[in-house]
């Protein structure tokens, strides 16, 4: 009787602290739980805890009595817990671990371990980390953010791959890498356009991604704004990529589409080329990507066309040289073509502009950026659709909004109406390939009815 109150009373205790455990959390963070670290741990023991139950208590805090031998006594480890943290600006890998509560020297044993798969220069702003504490009554007492002692951490640099670090017997930091299950399915949307292609494409239910894939790939011969008409319609076929829950962890890789405007059909398959250049064509092999993107900017509205206009902060009747696409602060900004960049910096009323020069005859200009991509300065050579910057009210800005200019051998045209350089024509083995390839594409698109899916198949 005396062995079994004095349990009782360690089991309140224990109960106390592993449920201060559970709860404790940082406002950048959220505690996953209490899961089991993998099929090779010992038997976890937090989630039956009851009371006057020696067989549930923490093993370092299971109470002993003098004179009763405790080998008596079975004790279980306890699980793990698992809380994930998101890198935010200007943060590295060791920086996020020690904010979780590893010291410096567990983050540096922690992340020399992972080298071996992973090369933390790499990480970036956004990267989740899932660390792993082994839960404690002592920890559990502090309101810090760390809920437990420091085991490790996990993290996944791509979508294929998981890397994790956790703390071996010995007390040092071992890394494995492994491939996330994950299954690849065909889907096929399509819809009536009665306002815009972006209210009509999420109507049929097409994730985001692949729903600003869609628009890009139209990007560089239809004007959004005006040449869409109600009645149009499109139709398109992409890839929904799963992991083993179910989860959506990405849809921006369409492999059909068709956009049909005023009657006439505009195809667009995806096609590889054997010198690995990924790109769309019509069902003859041309290109649908021309050398400049008429609006290098996704679900923007175009605020300002091109020619005379009353400016609205100097007051009076002024040649717009450009056209203005309003956007919601932040929205990022692509490269109208491949190029070299030969301004970046403040100008004037421009405020924070970038121009690029594509080749002897194009060059494009970008204005009242809220600020640059990383990276982007004069001389850097950069490609088409790579973002340069982000959209701002800088300079003379009534409001967010960016100002497009293309200028054709030294005179500024309208970007809306000028005509591009043709794209690139498959030739010769080339063109059998795809034609091969748009067959195969044809009978998928055909064998798989709206608004459902089939597992993905490049035969």
């Amino acid at each position: 009787m005396v062995l079994r109150g004095l349990l009782t009373v360690a089991g309140i205790g224990v109960t106390a602290a592993i449920g201060s455990v559970y709860f404790i959390g940082t406002a950048d963070s959220k505690v996953y739980g209490l899961e089991e670290a993998g099929a090779s741990s010992k038997t976890l023991g937090l989630a039956p805890l009851s009371l006057g139950n020696p067989s549930a208590a923490h093993p370092g805090l299971l109470m002993t009595v003098p004179g009763i031998p405790t080998d008596d006594v079975t004790v279980v480890e306890p699980k793990l817990v698992y809380q994930t943290l998101r890198a935010g600006k200007g943060d590295t890998l060791a920086a996020l671990l020690n904010r979780a509560g590893a010291s410096g020297r567990e983050s540096h044993a922690a992340i020399t371990a992972i080298k071996k798969h992973f090369n933390p220069r790499k990480f970036r702003r956004g990267q989740e980390v899932r660390i792993a504490y082994r839960p404690d009554a002592a920890d559990a007492r502090k309101t810090a953010a760390r809920v437990g002692t420091f085991m490790g951490f996990s993290l996944r640099p791509d979508l294929t791959t998981e890397v994790t670090v956790l703390r071996s017997d010995d007390a040092e930091f071992v890394s494995e890498v492994s491939d996330r299950p994950l299954t690849t399915e065909l889907a096929r949307a399509e819809g009536m356009i009665n306002s815009s292609l972006y209210v009509a494409g999420k109507k049929a239910g097409l994730p985001n991604a692949a729903l600003t894939e869609l628009i890009r790939a139209y990007s560089w011969d239809v004007d959004f704004q005006r040449d869409i008409r109600k009645g149009d319609s499109f139709q398109v076929m992409y890839e929904r990529v799963s992991d083993e829950d179910g989860n959506l962890v990405r849809s921006d890789r369409i492999t059909f589409a068709t956009l049909t405007l005023s009657g006439k059909p505009v195809s667009a398959y995806r096609f590889e080329t054997s010198d690995g250049n990924v790109n769309y064509y019509n069902e003859k092999g041309l290109s649908a990507r021309k050398a400049l993107m008429r609006t290098p900017i996704d679900g923007a509205r175009l605020s300002s066309g091109f020619g005379k206009r009353k400016h609205p902060i100097l007051g009076y009747t002024k040649r717009h040289t450009g056209v203005d696409f309003a956007a919601p602060r932040g929205t990022p900004i692509y490269a109208a073509g491949n190029g070299t960049i030969t301004y970046a910096g403040n100008k004037g009323g421009y405020g924070r502009y970038i121009s690029i020069r594509h080749n002897g005859s194009y060059t494009t200009a970008y204005a009242h950026m809220k600020g640059f991509a990383r990276g982007m300065s004069t001389g850097k050579r950069v490609n088409q659709g790579q973002v340069i910057g982000y959209v701002g009210t800088t300079g003379r800005s009534t409001g967010p909004h960016l100002h497009y200019e293309i200028i054709r051998n030294g005179r500024k045209t309208n970007p809306l109406r000028v005509k591009m350089p043709s794209g690139k024509k498959l030739k010769g083995k080339e063109l059998a390939r795809f034609m091969k390839v748009r067959k195969r594409i044809d009978r998928q698109f055909a064998s798989i009815e709206t608004g459902s899916t089939v597992v993905a198949s490049t035969k």
